[in-house]
């Protein structure tokens, strides 16, 4: 599929198939974010269930 038929598929189905992939976008975006910030962001005694 070339780029001027998605385009032009697109402008047919209306403003919900502009806003789906921008919201797909937004959500693996998140989430790699996310596990990112869980991998690589150091976590404190209370976080690891350890009780003093």
């Amino acid at each position: 599929m070339t780029t001027n038929e998605c385009f032009s598929m697109m402008s047919a189905m209306g403003w919900l198939s502009w806003i789906m992939p921008l919201a797909v976008l937004a959500l693996l975006g998140l989430g790699i974010a996310a596990l990112i910030k869980y991998l690589f962001m150091p976590r404190s005694q209370s976080d690891r269930g350890v009780r003093s």
